[in-house]
């Protein structure tokens, strides 16, 4: 039996079954394992993770279930959080995944090449070219606005080699698609898009040796790593009036967390911008659903519900639903299993319903065999399909599935 945990009451014999909280921030290469060293709790207890899931079935029960447990009332609480934020309508686009990838695609690629250059630069010394960085911005949003799902479903195709540069231009465009899910101004919506290009402007001068570790970071390297908020800052700094205070403020505290347990200053709820706490959340999806030298991407729509779990202490929940809201419950890129045993990819949201997205059905699970592939509207009249839950690519392996919904794009 699966149960939630508070980290106070774990002991040694108990089955680590998963972490509550960004796989980036516990302090073990594994995941999943029986806990037989008292230092290993010691260790969980001084990270940021504060709950975990313990298997009863592999290891010891907890003394006191009736205290820091939470089973199936876990579970109802994400359903329930993510069933608030699909009930509002989302915002609409006017062209579809589709029509907007070879343009996103273009675009992508003049991303990464800026911000590889901005980096290049930093680490050289140079002060930091606003210009170019609003020029990138302006396509960015652009392309968000005719279709938020294509750049940003693109961006999470980075290879684990690229993703240092690749991330920022990735954040740029959730940070846009955020802001305008929030309605906030222009001036508001361009600040974000700013800030996301050069949140992670810091990593320039962190040594690449740790930056491109593959594997997890010891807690000196982790500590080195935390320095870089507050190097980018100092750069952009340097830079003057040519940067302007929202993107200082998510540079400087993009890492930060409501409960007050992140970094660098331990700010607090209400002591967090609006803007910072945007930044929060859309850093976080991007690297959790981005391949990584020691840990390949999650899945679209498994990523959303994984930070639904950790709104709470972790997130602004009012901004995380708008931040579901501009995505989806399952976002471009999901792999869906139909009530009717169909497997499809997520190709494009639905104005209807965010449970109702548009897929590529391509595999029956009854046949267990490939079928031609078909798009189907879920929210449509006179579709009698719904989705029944998500499925980990991992364990299907199918090798097309980024082209599948991309339409080939899906190697740039």
């Amino acid at each position: 039996m699966l149960k939630k945990i508070s980290v106070d009451h774990l002991r040694t014999g108990m089955y680590i079954k998963e972490f509550c909280g960004s796989w980036m921030e516990h302090p073990f290469w594994r995941s999943q394992f029986v806990l037989d060293d008292p230092n290993d709790i010691q260790r969980i207890r001084s990270s940021s993770i504060r709950e975990v899931w313990i298997d009863t079935a592999k290891g010891r029960d907890v003394e006191r279930p009736e205290q820091g447990v939470s089973e199936s009332r876990s579970e109802a609480e994400v359903d329930a959080t993510l069933a608030e934020a699909a009930r509002a309508q989302r915002q609409t686009s006017p062209s579809t995944t589709r029509e907007e990838l070879t343009r996103a695609a273009a675009i992508y690629a003049k991303g990464r090449q800026a911000v590889s250059d901005m980096f290049g630069e930093a680490r050289m010394g140079k002060a930091v070219d606003t210009v170019v960085a609003r020029k990138v911005v302006e396509e960015i949003s652009d392309s968000v606005t005719r279709n938020a799902g294509a750049l940003i479903s693109l961006a999470r195709l980075k290879t684990a080699d690229e993703y240092t540069y690749m991330h920022s231009v990735a954040v740029c465009a959730l940070m846009i698609a955020l802001a305008r899910q929030l309605e906030l101004d222009e001036e508001a919506v361009h600040a974000a898009g700013m800030a996301g290009l050069m949140h992670d402007l810091g990593k320039a001068l962190m040594p690449m040796e740790v930056l491109n570790k593959p594997g997890r970071l010891t807690e000196e390297e982790f500590a080195i790593i935390k320095r870089h908020p507050e190097e980018g800052h100092r750069m952009l700094l340097q830079a003057g009036s040519a940067v302007d205070a929202t993107t200082l403020d998510v540079c400087l505290h993009h890492h930060e967390k409501t409960d007050g347990s992140g970094y660098p200053h331990g700010l607090k709820d209400a002591q967090i911008s609006l803007h910072a706490k945007m930044g929060a959340v859309c850093d976080v999806y991007d690297a959790i659903t981005s391949n990584r030298p020691y840990k390949a991407g999650w899945d679209p729509a498994e990523s959303i519900r994984k930070m639904a779990e950790w709104t709470e202490g972790h997130f602004d929940q009012r901004i995380f639903h708008a931040f579901v809201k501009s995505l989806g419950i399952y976002p471009v890129g999901s792999l869906v299993r139909l009530e009717s045993g169909k497997l499809g990819v997520v190709v494009e949201q639905s104005r209807a319903s965010l449970l109702k997205p548009i897929v590529k059905v391509f595999y029956s699970t009854k046949s267990k065999a490939r079928i031609a592939p078909k798009l189907v509207d879920l929210s449509h009249t006179t579709c009698q399909d719904a989705v029944a839950d998500r499925e980990d690519p991992a364990q299907w392996n199918f090798p097309d599935l980024n082209e599948l919904w991309s339409d080939g794009h899906a190697a740039y």
